[in-house]
């Protein structure tokens, strides 16, 4: 099958889930967004801390992220609401969501009157878009349209060698049926330049990829001095790595073999197809964040360790580099790569059964995370605090 059946957008996209959210401009909409979905229960709550009391490039980076968030593919209608007197109003984030044409509307709780109106008139819009995406039907749709985020979190010695090659291979599959792959994790390339170098498409690539993995060593360095070689987390030690060079070549196998096409901003959406890389952090939930807002109807995430991180608007998929993991954490992991220590199963077979497994998510199974409601959002930022 090298299709999938997917749900047409306005600006050409294709969804694998049909979404009606309600975000907020600002963290003080936050409870009126979280109400507004508890009484439409079919809407999915987008809300972050973010959205005031920021500089220019974090308010810039994040009208982009919340904006590309309202444009993914796996979004059918979007109502917007904000507080009134925040830098980041809710008819700009409205208007640049409405630029890809699909049903956006916003409110502010100000002006709206309060917070139990602004409830009351957010159910209504929401409840009318609902009522418009029930009646789509998804159509057939080549994998072409697909773009896939790549994420590690909670890595183990075994991640590198068991679950990140078995995604690598899935990444490979997606790039040769014409789709996109997003791999990121900056701090997690450090010590690998040279190899993402060789495999740039161009020149300018390798010099973009040599920038990137530049600035985020001396970030490192600039923060941690001489213990910069140690940026892991406690977790990855206790599960058996030793330096940021030991799991960022675990890191990096995550995006297969094909050449890079592209390197792209937090939260940017990729202008090319195959693998491209996009500047965001080691940490999870940053990362799957601007995977997500670059476009990325699903994730597949690698763990040694075990978490139960999703996202609210694409299913990720939980690969465990570990039998003992995959039997302690039944409820929050997909896929054992760990069969390949003790099961006599070969990379290619676990990674057949992941490659089977994204296309029933993309059919509609939904994945543990997204069973379980692990839906979080964070959105990178580097600026002071107003």
């Amino acid at each position: 099958m090298d299709y999938f059946k997917g749900y047409e957008r306005p600006d050409g996209g294709v969804g694998i889930r049909n979404h009606v959210i309600v975000m907020s401009s600002v963290v003080c909409a936050n409870g009126v967004v979280n109400q507004i979905a508890r009484e439409a229960p079919d809407a999915v709550p987008v809300t972050h801390q973010e959205g005031c009391g920021r500089g220019p490039r974090d308010i810039e980076l994040t009208v982009r992220t919340l904006t590309n968030l309202g444009k993914n593919a796996n979004v059918a209608a979007v109502v917007v609401v904000g507080l009134g007197c925040e830098w980041i109003r809710a008819e700009l984030l409205a208007n640049g969501i409405a630029e890809s044409k699909r049903p956006v509307e916003y409110l502010d709780i100000q002006k709206t009157g309060g917070s139990r109106k602004s409830i009351k008139v957010g159910v209504r819009l929401v409840n009318e878009f609902l009522a418009e995406a029930r009646r789509q039907k998804r159509k057939k749709f080549g994998l072409e349209n697909l773009t896939m985020g790549l994420q590690c979190g909670g890595s183990d010695a075994f991640s590198g060698v068991t679950a990140n090659p078995v995604v690598g291979l899935a990444s490979d599959w997606l790039v040769k049926q014409g789709g996109t792959v997003i791999l990121t994790e900056n701090t997690e390339m450090i010590g690998t330049s040279p190899i993402l170098e060789r495999r740039a498409a161009n020149p300018q690539i390798a010099r973009e990829v040599a920038e990137l993995i530049a600035g985020e060593k001396g970030l490192t360095e600039e923060h941690l001095g001489p213990l910069a070689a140690l940026v892991i987390s406690p977790g990855n030690m206790d599960g058996g790595m030793s330096c940021i060079e030991e799991k960022s070549l675990g890191c990096i196998i995550k995006g297969g073999t094909t050449p890079i096409t592209q390197v792209i901003k937090y939260g940017e959406i990729p202008t090319s197809k195959g693998l491209v890389i996009m500047d965001a952090p080691g940490s999870d939930v940053f990362s799957i964040t601007g995977e997500a807002a670059g476009g990325a109807h699903l994730i597949l995430f690698t763990t040694g360790r075990g978490t139960p991180v999703g996202f609210p608007v694409a299913p990720v998929i939980k690969i465990a580099s570990n039998s003992k993991l995959y039997r302690s954490l039944p409820g929050d992991l997909d896929i054992n790569a760990g069969a390949i220590l003790d099961e006599d199963k070969t990379l290619p077979e676990i990674g057949d059964e992941l490659i089977a497994f994204i296309r029933r998510v993309l059919d509609g199974k939904r994945p543990k995370a997204e069973l379980n409601g692990q839906g979080v959002l964070a959105i990178q930022t580097r600026g002071p605090v107003f």
